[in-house]
């Protein structure tokens, strides 16, 4: 499982996304997934999602909630 392809992803979701500020640093900001916003089924640079705290990037990864709670 990786954040490239759509059906991995779903609301509710732990991950680690890279907000557009932070593409060339690769900062990962944690939270859960609000909504998908990319329609593709596959995306090579990462699935793009609304955090339930409305920040917006691409899915580098999945979080449990141990290191969402830590980088919170």
């Amino acid at each position: 499982m990786d954040g490239q392809y759509r059906k991995d992803i779903y609301p509710g979701l732990g991950v680690a996304i890279i907000l557009k500020k932070d593409q060339r640093s690769g900062k990962l900001t944690y939270g859960i997934v609000k909504s998908i916003l990319t329609s593709a089924t596959f995306h090579s640079r990462g699935i793009k999602v609304k955090l339930e705290d409305g920040q917006i990037g691409r899915v580098a990864a999945f979080a449990d909630d141990d290191e969402i709670v830590a980088n919170s």
